[in-house]
């Protein structure tokens, strides 16, 4: 992480316990989501068809995808039941003071 460029993303207060926020870095949508404690920055999209994963539940360090039930591993975005068969994306994560940040 030491030659990472990390963006602030989000205020520590703005994402509750088992909630997602959407965030925009540089140019880039990122899922950010809070399960027990970790925060966690993933794709915004399911692998499978696209469909968006905000909306996703968020528990047991995994996010479901609201469309088709797709489940991915938040710490390293593989898929873990069908129908994706692809991981989404993970991004480094580390939280300064009240703030978020994300590796962009």
């Amino acid at each position: 992480m030491a030659n990472m460029t990390f963006c602030a993303a989000l205020p520590l207060a703005d994402l509750g316990e088992g909630e997602t926020r959407l965030v925009t870095l540089q140019g880039t949508d990122v899922l950010l989501c809070r399960d027990e404690g970790a925060i966690y920055a993933v794709a915004s999209r399911c692998s499978h068809l696209e469909e968006p994963l905000a909306c996703g539940k968020v528990k047991w360090g995994r996010i479901a995808c609201p469309a088709h039930g797709a489940r991915f591993d938040l710490a390293t975005g593989e898929a873990l039941s069908k129908p994706a068969t692809l991981p989404i994306r993970t991004f480094a994560v580390r939280v300064i003071g009240d703030m978020i940040e994300v590796a962009a």
